[in-house]
């Protein structure tokens, strides 16, 4: 009879569920790198979302390059009765349902296993996009338990993108912001907006690991208004003239952690924009670029905030910085509780840099009376060498001082090609309070009180 089954019967059932899988061949890919094969991909995530499969895993094949248009992979598209539908035929055994509704909750969810290679097109011409996230490529939204991994590249082809310029970007803006699609479908495709090759948005619970990012139009992945995100083993590249070619940019997000990847790009390996908290970086490989920056924030006079980050065990090579804080004149809000410890630098022209004066390039901004508050600033055992003359740079504002930075144990030669010579690096310093240093501190930072241990 149905209910003579035993409860752990129940239990084995459920683990024995095995995941659905489907591959983008199945759907009709080509994988040749000129066919386009984006209504495949579409085609095969609209298979794995319709199945009730609690586990679906969505496969990219190893050995072929498919050419795809901007993709978008809902995470709401599931069928919500799976479990409904439990409770329905199972009624009678409420303790048994718990169990199973949790069982459920932790093999459901969606794996994007790629290890083929993504193509972006090259030409902006070629670019077509007619929805909201057209001025990302590759966009995952509202998913509860995301796993994407493989041993796959992504590859955005940014050489013509980069060559556009600044107002190209704003005329883009203009008509994405108004929708008027209408004016011509040419026009969208030359002008772009902050872009990502590879964007999480609006999720939760998503891993990513092993993936390969080169030469994004411009920021290579993002993450936007999630929580509980991991990405590690990461590899992303591109030369280091390329404009705006950020790493990894995280914004308006909690409990995301970064690890174990190499990064080298045209601008911040990694940034940390307005909204982020609770943020790990840890065994970063960062270089060429311009650092890891927490910011920009308060631009335009906006209130913004970071806190609670923590960069460790990174390593920094011919880098333009090294670990930045910088602000806007005018803004408001915080960026508070940092961390910034077993850092190592070569050749790197700023290792230490906090910039409240931020400015447009060849603009005269005055002095506000507001800025961003910068407090509890912790450096702790950065050690290396800098290419540039002045290695710490604290220029924080005189109406909103920097408080409570603490430097322990700093060691910053002058130094080019692994060799270290008798030039010595300066520190700069402005209105900083309530401050001090610990240890061996070099250059020596005249805005910190020395602590003394008794």
């Amino acid at each position: 009879m149905l209910f003579s089954i035993s409860f752990f019967q129940w239990v084995l059932l459920v683990q024995s569920v095995e995941p659905f899988v489907y591959d983008v061949n199945f759907a009709g890919a080509v994988g040749d790198g000129e066919s386009d094969d984006t209504e495949a991909f579409k085609n095969a995530w609209n298979v794995i979302c319709s199945s009730h499969i609690p586990l679906g895993i969505f496969r990219v094949p190893y050995g072929q390059k498919f050419l795809v248009q901007p993709l978008t992979f809902n995470g709401e598209c599931r069928p919500k009765n799976i479990t409904i539908q439990v409770l329905i035929i199972f009624i009678i055994l409420i303790f048994s349902l718990i169990l199973l509704t949790m069982l459920f909750t932790k093999v459901s969810g969606w794996v994007v296993q790629i290890d083929g290679i993504l193509i972006a097109p090259s030409d902006p011409s070629s670019w077509k996009c007619n929805d909201a996230n057209c001025n990302n490529w590759i966009t995952f939204q509202h998913f509860d338990g995301l796993v994407i991994q493989g041993s796959g590249s992504l590859h955005g082809q940014g050489q013509k993108w980069w060559q556009m310029g600044c107002m190209q970007n704003k005329v883009f803006l203009m008509l994405a912001s108004t929708r008027f699609y209408i004016f011509s479908d040419y026009i969208s495709q030359f002008f772009y907006v902050d872009s990502f090759g590879f964007a999480i948005l609006d999720s939760k619970n998503v891993h990513i690991s092993g993936l390969t990012s080169v030469d994004s139009r411009k920021w290579h992945i993002s993450i936007e208004r999630s929580s509980s995100v991991h990405a590690s083993n990461l590899n992303i590249k591109a030369p280091e003239d390329s404009p705006n070619t950020d790493g990894i940019r995280i914004q308006h997000s909690t409990n995301v952690t970064i690890s174990s990847s190499t990064i080298k790009t045209g601008d911040d390996c990694i940034g940390i924009g307005d909204g982020s908290k609770f943020i790990n970086i840890n065994r970063i490989l960062c270089g060429p670029g311009h650092g890891i920056s927490i910011g920009s924030l308060g631009e335009n006079g906006r209130s913004e905030t970071v806190e609670y980050v923590t960069v460790r065990r990174a390593s920094f090579y011919t880098t333009e910085n090294g670990v930045r804080i910088k602000t806007w004149q005018g803004g408001h809000g915080y960026a508070r509780h940092i961390r910034f410890e077993h850092i190592s630098f070569s050749r790197v022209i700023r290792p230490i840099i906090i910039d409240q004066y931020s400015c447009p390039p060849y603009q005269h901004c005055k002095n506000y009376s507001t800025a961003v508050e910068v407090s509890n600033i912790l450096y702790n055992d950065l050690k290396g060498t800098t290419s540039g003359e002045i290695a710490v740079e604290l220029l924080c504002s005189e109406s909103v001082p920097c408080k409570n930075i603490r430097m322990k144990d700093i060691q910053l030669d002058y130094g080019i090609n692994g060799k270290i010579y008798d030039g010595h690096p300066k520190s700069h310093c402005l209105s900083v309070v309530q401050s001090w240093d610990e240890g061996n501190v070099y250059p020596n930072v005249p805005c910190l009180t020395k602590k003394l241990s008794y």
